[in-house]
């Protein structure tokens, strides 16, 4: 048993790519209905990407809430998103920064 505030306690527990995925899966339905399950590849793919370009397991979860953002619901528009996201994040969060004006207006 560890007491309290014991290193142990502060290592961040890894979470798997399939958990990942079946954590987006409400949202996928919800944003791209029947082609949910293609957009949930094409987030796994864009992790594959991210791991490659950055050496980290998943991109941030605002970078993933900003494809689905940007993605206003389109599989086309997603791979642009997911393409700008692995290339310069900046550019994916000013993109959504965008859509969000556009959505409270």
């Amino acid at each position: 048993m560890t007491r309290h505030g014991s290193f142990r306690d502060n290592v961040p527990v890894a979470i798997s790519r399939a958990e990942r995925r079946a954590a987006r899966e409400a949202r996928a339905c919800e944003v791209f209905g029947s082609d949910a399950s293609a957009a949930l590849d094409l987030f796994e793919l864009t992790e594959l990407a991210w791991h490659d370009c950055y050496g980290e397991v998943t991109p941030p979860e605002d970078v993933i809430d900003n494809m689905f953002v940007c993605s206003g619901g389109s599989m086309s528009t997603l791979a642009k998103a997911a393409h700008v996201a692995v290339t310069d994040h900046r550019d994916l969060w000013m993109w959504a920064e965008q859509v969000r004006r556009r959505t409270i207006t």
